[in-house]
């Protein structure tokens, strides 16, 4: 069956409009030899598996804006640039960001190889209202595979067609409705109640990047298995306090820490592309030290998982459409109550060797919000080193003070 839904309301509020782009893009680096021929055999498979990316967004013919899928679309683009330094992945991947798919013949992802004689990055882009995390890892996993054994066949999936398909066995509809009515009145009654600003991002958005050697990135494990405490918890608390100690009174002392939607509906399964994670708000006590905070901060993120109803907020969402462009505006408008988005990809599980080449690492995705508070940071490790993405724009964060928070941080967690 051919896809045509309209796009959830957290998949419209990363779409924005039809003219502004939000890109996430996702890097590897490869040591060896690439095949131009395999790479493309690899995009066919690939899009052949994934219905999402044989789609277009028509944001003309209904209210609101709907997938469509299109039935000769062309072949994900390939761009090839020759690759110069070792930092040329992140300039080509701030390029990227600006990239709008609005041509409906195309689809709505771009592989980029920057190509150099022994080394290569390959960067996958793709607009944040297709894509989460876990969809880019698996994007660049398929790659990788297929890059090495173009033989190799895939499985497809049927797209869903509404979020019905995940509300569970004992949903109350009646009741349900009741509460969707009511919470549609107080956030339209919210967004009329709050104040106009003149603040915008102008659009100078950065990417500061750091990688960890192997064995900083163990003593970071090792400290937190002796404490008892998870990375991510630990990563939190360094974060916020280095925002505390580096802007004093004007930090928040709170982080918005996404999840992956996978955890709580296993129907969407690890290698689908989905864009939707449920977001959980985290804070540190002023009393407490680094360690006792990343301790709270763990029993408030294990709570407040259980007590997410993944399958209901998609439902609850799908009520909220009236009021999406007004949730748009006030994040281009307000600088929110946290200090930061912070995502933890946590260990990714791809081989690196294999016949023509070697993975020599991979970089956390990058990706530059329109809101005014785009504070971002985004971790993963592979091949036992954690690697960290720090992004914002000048108008909020001024990119000088946002190195010295990284900074701060990166010394707090290696101390």
């Amino acid at each position: 069956m051919m896809i045509k839904r309209k796009l959830m309301m957290v998949e419209r509020i990363m779409y924005v409009d039809s003219q502004t782009p939000l890109n996430v893009i996702y890097t590897a680096r490869i040591n060896g030899t690439i095949s131009e021929d395999h790479l493309r055999i690899a995009l066919d498979k690939i899009q052949r598996k994934h219905p999402l990316l044989r789609v277009s967004i028509d944001h003309k013919s209904a209210k609101f804006p709907f997938f469509t899928e299109e039935k000769e679309i062309s072949q994900i683009p390939l761009r090839v640039v020759e690759r110069r330094t070792d930092d040329d992945w992140l300039a080509e991947s701030e390029n990227e960001w600006y990239r709008i798919f609005e041509d409906q013949k195309k689809p709505m992802a771009q592989l980029v190889w920057v190509k150099g004689e022994t080394v290569s990055e390959i960067l996958w882009v793709m607009p944040h209202c297709l894509c989460d995390g876990t969809t880019g890892i698996t994007l660049i996993r398929e790659l990788i595979t297929l890059l090495d054994n173009p033989l190799l066949e895939m499985d497809t999936y049927d797209a869903f067609r509404s979020v019905d398909e995940f509300l569970p066995d004992d949903f109350n509809l009646k009741k349900q409705k009741r509460k969707a009515r009511l919470y549609l009145v107080m956030a339209k009654l919210f967004f009329f109640t709050q104040l106009k600003s003149k603040n915008r991002n102008l659009g100078n958005n950065y990417a500061l990047h750091r990688k960890l050697d192997a064995d900083i990135s163990k003593k970071i494990v090792t400290t937190c298995k002796t404490h008892g405490i998870s990375v991510h918890a630990l990563l939190c608390s360094a974060f916020m306090q280095a925002f505390r100690e580096t802007q004093g009174k004007k930090a928040r002392g709170k982080v918005i820490s996404p999840v992956d939607v996978r955890h709580f509906i296993p129907e969407i399964k690890q290698d689908h592309i989905f864009a939707f994670a449920p977001t959980v708000e985290l804070s540190i006590k002023k009393d407490l030290n680094l360690l006792e905070n990343a301790k709270h901060i763990k029993k408030d993120l294990l709570e407040k998982i259980e007590k997410t109803k993944a399958r209901e907020l998609l439902w609850m969402g799908e009520n909220m459409h009236p009021v999406v462009d007004r949730m748009i505006s006030l994040l281009k408008l307000s600088k929110g109550s946290h200090d930061i988005t912070l995502s933890n990809m946590g260990k990714i599980d791809i081989p690196a060797e294999y016949k023509n080449f070697k993975l020599e690492t991979i970089f956390s995705p990058t990706v530059a919000f329109p809101w005014l508070n785009s504070n971002t940071l985004l971790t993963t490790t592979y091949n036992q080193q954690m690697d960290f993405t720090f992004m914002s724009n000048e108008n909020f964060l001024p990119k000088e003070e946002a190195k010295k928070i990284k900074d701060k941080a990166i010394e707090l967690l290696i101390s």
